[in-house]
């Protein structure tokens, strides 16, 4: 019989076969996984923390996928939280060899429309000259966790 950590385990690596097969691509590096079965799933994905349903970061040849950042802390003010994810956003390029600069596409999801201005104060200029294509949206029910914004992005890599 297998235990919640087996099930949870096979759960997971069928489901990164069945990307692979989608994406079309041979495999992919799970960092910190603890067998040879595990390691070879999509690219290479980087934890920075042990989170079980998904990972913060995915290199996959030369482009780097971030998971959404958002702010879960007060003040609940839109301008304050497009500051804080920005900022967590630039981190997690920079600790895997990327920058602003090098962003491609962002999504960023609105608690509430009607912070859209605000947002795009703090968020005009801090991608460089050309900054990457983007897409905008209003969530149904707010963004997870109290934040006002949150981000991912796509990111090429040297």
């Amino acid at each position: 019989m297998e235990n919640k950590t087996t099930t949870r385990r096979n759960s997971f690596k069928k489901i990164g076969m069945g990307l692979a097969a989608i994406l079309g691509v041979g495999t992919v590096k799970v960092m910190g996984a603890t067998t040879k079965e595990e390691k070879e799933v999509v690219g290479e994905i980087v934890k920075d923390q042990d989170i079980p349903l998904f990972s913060g970061a995915v290199k996959h040849g030369n482009t780097l996928y971030i998971a959404g950042k958002g702010a879960h802390v007060a003040p609940f003010e839109i301008k304050a939280h497009t500051e804080i994810v920005l900022q967590e956003i630039e981190k997690e390029l920079k600790r895997n060899g990327s920058s602003m600069k090098k962003v491609l596409k962002v999504n960023v999801y609105l608690s509430d429309l009607a912070d859209y201005k605000g947002m795009n104060e703090v968020f005009r200029g801090r991608f460089g000259k050309n900054p990457p294509v983007r897409t905008t949206v209003a969530t149904y029910g707010g963004v997870p966790g109290d934040s006002l914004v949150e981000m991912d992005c796509i990111a090429a890599l040297d």
